[in-house]
């Protein structure tokens, strides 16, 4: 069972107190139509308007929690007028950012699958290789990557043995596993495998074509890569060292010229902190997420 993204209830008490939320819940997801798709894709078992009705529940309560900790700290820390309506829309802020969090979270398990498969690719294909060279049936090779140390990968072949297992012949279950991988290059890899099946071709050439063929990929997703990250460099220098040096030094003036009182400088201040740590984060995760996902 998954866990919802900044939820402080188990998901099954956030399912049955979000019983009365569907109808609220329809509206919005007709503004998020890729969202039961992804949930798909995740292997997630729950219907797009439980899991929305779900994420409005959990943002309500991390509403309320929210509001009284900037409260406390608005309130106490720097005695700001109408502190009340800052509260609120400093909480009213964090809450939406946390919906949306939620709301893509299955494309990002999505996404996490996807990059466990295609680092593992070209490793088990070598494998298969191998046994196949040794004269491994090929039931028995995929029986040994689906108990092998391939992440996700080997979870995919584990589907694939059970349901050769429950009677489904091989073509037909590496075909049904392909159509329901989210993974491009898993499933071209895979309908290679089934074409020389049913061609009745050799598989040890068509599986070290197929090798042949990730390796080139994967060396286009490294120069693609490395190509983006002189202006994620710029990005960052501007962003997080140029623009905050110059906002503390323009606030330090204006604040001698136009007298500020203490608590505005202050807000100021934390302001720009705030939103450098914000910007950090982001970089850190443009990186992460621009990684081609078979250098594992």
């Amino acid at each position: 069972m998954f866990r919802l993204p900044f939820s402080f209830l188990p998901v099954n008490t956030l399912r049955r107190l979000s019983y009365h939320l569907l109808g609220i819940a329809s509206f919005i997801e007709k503004g998020f139509p890729f969202l039961k798709l992804d949930l798909r894709r995740a292997n997630l078992k729950i219907e797009s308007k439980q899991y929305v009705a779900m994420s409005l529940l959990a943002s309500f309560l991390f509403f309320i929690l929210t509001s009284f900790s900037v409260f406390v700290f608005v309130k106490f820390g720097f005695e700001a007028q109408k502190y009340i309506l800052v509260t609120l829309l400093i909480s009213l802020i964090i809450t939406i950012l946390v919906f949306i969090q939620q709301i893509i979270y299955p494309k990002l398990l999505s996404r996490r699958k996807i990059r466990g498969i295609e680092k593992n690719l070209i490793p088990a294909l070598q494998d298969m290789l191998v046994q196949l060279n040794s004269g491994i049936p090929i039931f028995d090779i995929l029986t040994n990557l689906s108990s092998s140390n391939y992440d996700d990968l080997s979870e995919e072949f584990n589907k694939v043995v059970r349901k050769i297992n429950a009677g489904v012949s091989q073509i037909e279950a590496l075909e049904e596993i392909s159509q329901d991988n989210s993974s491009i290059l898993f499933r071209r890899s895979l309908w290679q495998i089934i074409n020389g099946m049913k061609a009745g071709s050799n598989l040890s050439i068509v599986i070290n074509e197929t090798i042949n063929s990730l390796i080139e990929e994967q060396n286009i997703q490294i120069q693609r890569y490395g190509s983006q990250l002189n202006p994620l460099a710029m990005f960052y220098m501007l962003i997080a060292v140029i623009v905050p040096s110059l906002g503390v030094t323009f606030i330090t003036v204006l604040g001698t010229i136009i007298a500020l009182d203490k608590a505005t400088i202050k807000l100021l201040f934390w302001g720009i902190f705030i939103v450098v740590i914000f910007f950090q984060i982001m970089f850190l995760g443009a990186i992460k997420s621009r990684r081609p996902n078979m250098m594992g």
